[in-house]
């Protein structure tokens, strides 16, 4: 019986200080290429982008194609399309305001870019009400 106390004492003794220095030990894993907005540099991505699309709309005018503003602003957070009496609508999402702190973009933080048969014709959440 000695014999076995013995033993475990010195398994204990062996494994205990492994224990606890891998207790401080932490995985982390995270998006290599910086897009969520959950990253470290996050705030000041998202307020960038929110201030540059601003700008931007601010310089708007009516009668750019699409593919014109496409060009200016890149790749719209949300893109929405439909066809009424003849005419093709298309709606294009930028992020401009922050509201929600949950890291994703949603409608509502964004201003809507109204085209109708390819050509801008209203910007704005009074102008999207009205579809």
């Amino acid at each position: 019986m000695n014999q076995t106390l013995n033993k475990t004492i010195k398994t204990l003794i062996l494994t205990l200080p492994l224990t606890f220095a891998l207790t401080g030990c932490v995985v982390v894993v995270g998006d290599d290429e910086g897009r969520g907005w959950n990253n470290s540099n996050s705030s000041s991505e998202w307020k960038e982008v929110q201030r540059t699309n601003k700008a931007k709309i601010a310089q708007l005018e009516v009668g750019e194609t699409i593919s014109q503003v496409k060009t200016t602003f890149g790749s719209a957070d949300f893109n929405e399309a439909f066809t009424d009496n003849d005419k093709q609508y298309q709606v294009l999402f930028y992020r401009t305001r922050h509201k929600h702190s949950d890291g994703e973009t949603t409608k509502d933080e964004c201003t809507p870019l109204i085209f109708v048969d390819g050509v801008l014709q209203s910007w704005g959440q009074k102008a999207y009400k009205k579809l």
